[in-house]
């Protein structure tokens, strides 16, 4: 009999994948010392699973934020989806923390997008709110922005429901999370980036004096991630490829979340599509190269610096250059130090590659195969897959 899998190598490095169930399209929030994860649940319930962590490796199924889904045909809140929804429910949720509370935005492709938030992790959690109705409309990420005081939210496109895709919407929203402040307008036209297409999963993020924006495209099974930014909200914004497969075993490093530990460290988790074995979590060490832009990936046995103990490390300054990245040019896009972003030839992207832990990661427990807590140990259903 075989053991159940287990990322952490006891010795201080780790192996990809982290979470090696079906865990779709993650995102990640730190909270003090703690990190929470959590994942698209689709039609299942409960829905909205949470996994906890103080190592980014080790992960524990806490609870779930979402008891029952919002009624498909009229969205309004408390009431009770009729049955199961195949290839509908929760898609791609977003988890911060802003305000003393914690925040889930998820869309609904047949509903529109709904928010839940909640003081304590483990609950209560308020009924589904609606935001936005509409057909198609996915993938929403919030962002409460310190520098300016506003609240902002983005969201990606689903054909399938609207006809659109390949482009990402914008809007200011209260600072209630509940409002959204004007009609929206497409921040991100990927028709017009040579080479993209279902540009998707975005995630909204703050940073050196930039709006960011971390999102895949080109297909769940042989896309790429990008970033994006631009000192607007509204753009205009310039692009980068900062993690593709290149020559390792990794397929399409899908959408993810990208965290900074209490050390300084910054670091990325993505999901990877393996078919039937459903979509598995990895984690990349990520650093920021001297034009500012994120470098996500690296050498699978290279020791990550364990920083001083202290506030977060200063991160690099952008330039404002900007480079065009045509689908041919994907494959040696950013070279850094003699080697192409993503670590296309090193391990750190291979499915049993050797990572280290974050520096300031203390070791949680796992559960060793129970069956029950659908941690990575467990098996459980693959995911209903995405119509976009």
């Amino acid at each position: 009999m075989s053991r159940p899998w287990t990322a952490d190598r006891g010795d201080g490095t780790y192996r990809n994948p982290v979470l090696a169930g079906d865990w779709s399209d993650p995102d990640v929030v730190r909270v003090g010392d703690d990190y929470y994860l959590t994942v698209s649940s689709f039609g299942r319930v409960p829905g909205l699973p949470l996994l906890h962590s103080r190592d980014l490796v080790n992960w524990t199924l806490t609870g779930h934020a979402l008891e029952r889904p919002a009624h498909p045909e009229d969205a309004e809140e408390g009431q009770e989806a009729a049955e199961p929804r195949h290839d509908g429910g929760v898609w791609a949720p977003s988890i911060r923390h802003s305000g003393g509370r914690f925040w889930i935005f998820w869309g609904d492709p047949d509903v529109g997008i709904h928010q839940i938030n909640a003081e304590d992790i483990r609950g209560p959690w308020t009924e589904p709110h609606l935001v936005k109705a509409g057909k198609g409309l996915i993938d929403p990420c919030p962002l409460w922005d310190e520098e300016s005081g506003r609240a902002y939210l983005v969201h990606a496109w689903a054909k399938s429901r609207s006809g659109v895709k390949n482009r990402l919407t914008g809007h200011r929203m209260s600072l209630d999370g509940r409002t959204l402040l004007d009609e929206g307008e497409v921040i991100v036209d990927a028709d017009l980036i040579p080479g993209w297409f279902t540009l998707e999963g975005p995630k909204l993020y703050r940073h050196d004096g930039w709006f960011w924006i971390f999102a895949p495209a080109g297909g769940v099974e042989t896309g790429w991630q990008g970033a994006l930014r631009s000192r607007e909200f509204f753009g205009p914004y310039e692009e980068r490829v900062v993690l593709e497969q290149g020559r390792t075993e990794v397929n399409g490093p899908h959408q993810g979340g990208w965290v900074r530990t209490g050390a300084g460290e910054d670091w990325f988790l993505h999901f990877q599509s393996r078919g039937a074995y459903g979509r598995v979590v990895h984690l990349q060490p990520m650093r920021w190269d001297d034009a500012g832009w994120p470098v996500m990936g690296g050498r699978g046995r290279a020791r990550v610096r364990t920083p001083e103990a202290g506030p977060a490390a200063a991160a690099g300054r952008g330039s404002g250059h900007r480079r065009q990245l045509p689908r041919r040019a994907l494959r040696a896009a950013v070279a850094v130090d003699g080697r192409p972003a993503g670590g296309v030839d090193g391990a750190a992207l291979r499915g049993r590659a050797a990572g280290h832990l974050p520096a300031d990661g203390r070791r949680s427990t796992t559960c060793g195969g129970c069956r029950t807590c659908w941690c990575s140990g467990c098996p459980r259903p693959s995911s209903p897959r995405r119509s976009n």
